[in-house]
């Protein structure tokens, strides 16, 4: 796994050793972010689930403002990944539950224009957190939520939010790119 291009580009990056994290594949990551374009420059990237850090570093190396990760076990390791691709400056890292962060987040009326979402496939998370970021004013007007899922996994039609695209890759991921729906902009 490695930092495709940008500021840290060929920077590889560390994987956890135990078997419960499930970093995405370069070729899905490239893909992602061949979608996203200059979307990501000069944004503000929140990476929920974060496991490596691998897709908010990657943002920050392609010209992010800066990246929060959250992730309840692997905080050194993504402090790592930053430190080795010199972008800790840009970044804050929190050890912690996602949900709960989400609603301190909120209360201090922080907001995300790119956010990845990656969470163990099939326990119902990325539904969760598309359900709460559909009511928050965490997700700025003009933003972007890709979501990285099972593919077999299914979401639920949300009020303010519009999946404009969804792309397969293999027999076993999806990943999926959302927005305001039209005429829901903050």
């Amino acid at each position: 796994m490695r930092i495709i291009t940008g500021s840290a580009k060929g920077t590889k990056l560390l994987s956890p050793k135990n078997e419960g994290t499930r970093p995405t594949a370069d070729r899905i990551k490239e893909s992602v972010f061949n979608i996203l374009g200059d979307k990501v420059y000069n944004r503000i990237v929140l990476d929920l689930f974060s496991g490596t850090g691998n897709l908010g570093i990657e943002s920050l190396s392609r010209g992010a403002v800066s990246a929060t990760f959250i992730d309840f076990a692997t905080d050194k390791l993504i402090r790592e990944n930053l430190k080795r691709t010199h972008l800790e400056d840009k970044s804050e890292v929190f050890r912690a539950d996602v949900f709960k962060k989400l609603k301190t987040f909120e209360a201090a009326k922080r907001s995300f224009d790119l956010i990845f979402i990656d969470p163990p496939y099939f326990k119902n998370l990325s539904q969760k957190t598309l359900e709460f970021l559909n009511s928050s004013s965490i997700f700025s007007g003009n933003g972007i939520i890709v979501v990285e899922h099972g593919i077999e996994e299914e979401f639920p039609n949300y009020d303010n939010l519009e999946n404009f695209r969804e792309v397969r890759y293999g027999k076993t991921t999806g990943v999926s790119f959302w927005i305001k729906a039209k005429g829901k902009e903050a």
